[in-house]
């Protein structure tokens, strides 16, 4: 997927993306840090083309996002929005079979691929024995889970997650965060998620990509991105970077 020079405003008066450009690595876990109000969520948004930019383009497999049509797009990325909502009462697997919905047309009904896609969407986030569980009976961890077998059952190659670990307590967070590096790893998806935290991106990102003010400062891999220059640089924090052999690269902030 590559990020051609994208403006984007929501008033169409104080941009909100300044020229933005970039690449994501398939086969890769991307992460895009930055403090609040930098842009990061608006170009996930953009990347998932539920925004479209004033100027430049997002290419994926050499195809501007805008020439595809919704159907054939929602076979090649995914997305888990921030917020979902859904009735209380639909049961996991009703919820997960909604990822099914750009491989059927209006008078079709559910077909051997499409219970297959299904029953690995649950399998992969451990959903199985909840298939049944209406989703108001489920935990914050579980019901975000759902949101991602849903998104998993579209059987797309690209990911997209916007700050997946919000309102997650300590727990769940990692949990998910462990599933999210699973699926990459065991099924060769390609994830761009958000995060705000600078150590879990540090853990879970094979490339972070860091913004500010609506633009692109810096993008590499951890140990390339995350230095006490550039995190002084973004959010104005000075901090100890460290790395040892127990549990790899971190980050202490000491003051401001």
């Amino acid at each position: 997927m590559d990020i051609k020079a994208i403006t984007f405003s929501y008033d169409k008066k104080v941009n909100t993306l300044h020229g933005v450009n970039s690449t994501i690595d398939s086969g890769k876990v991307t992460t895009i840090i930055g403090p609040n109000g930098c842009g990061k969520s608006t170009l996930l948004s953009v990347m998932a083309n539920n925004n479209h930019p004033q100027s430049g383009q997002v290419l994926l497999e050499g195809k501007a996002l805008s020439d595809f049509k919704p159907k054939e797009l929602a076979k090649k990325l995914a997305v888990v929005h921030q917020q979902n909502n859904a009735p209380s009462d639909m049961t996991v697997e009703k919820l997960t079979g909604y990822g099914r919905i750009p491989y059927k047309s209006l008078f079709t009904s559910a077909t051997d691929d499409d219970q297959q896609a299904i029953e690995w969407a649950l399998a992969c986030t451990n959903l199985t024995d909840k298939r049944t569980v209406p989703i108001d009976e489920l935990s914050g961890g579980q019901m975000q889970r759902v949101w991602i077998a849903m998104a998993l059952a579209q059987k797309t190659p690209f990911l997209l997650l916007d700050e997946p670990t919000t309102y997650l307590d300590i727990y769940y967070q990692y949990e998910l965060l462990e599933l999210i590096k699973g699926l990459n790893r065991t099924h060769g998806m390609s994830i761009v998620m958000v995060l705000h935290d600078i150590n879990q991106a540090i853990r879970y990102s094979d490339i972070i990509i860091a913004m500010k003010d609506g633009k692109v400062v810096a993008k590499g891999t951890p140990s390339e991105v995350i230095t006490v220059q550039t995190v002084k640089e973004i959010y104005g924090v000075d901090v100890v970077v460290k790395n040892d052999k127990e549990t790899g690269m971190y980050i202490i902030p000491i003051g401001i």
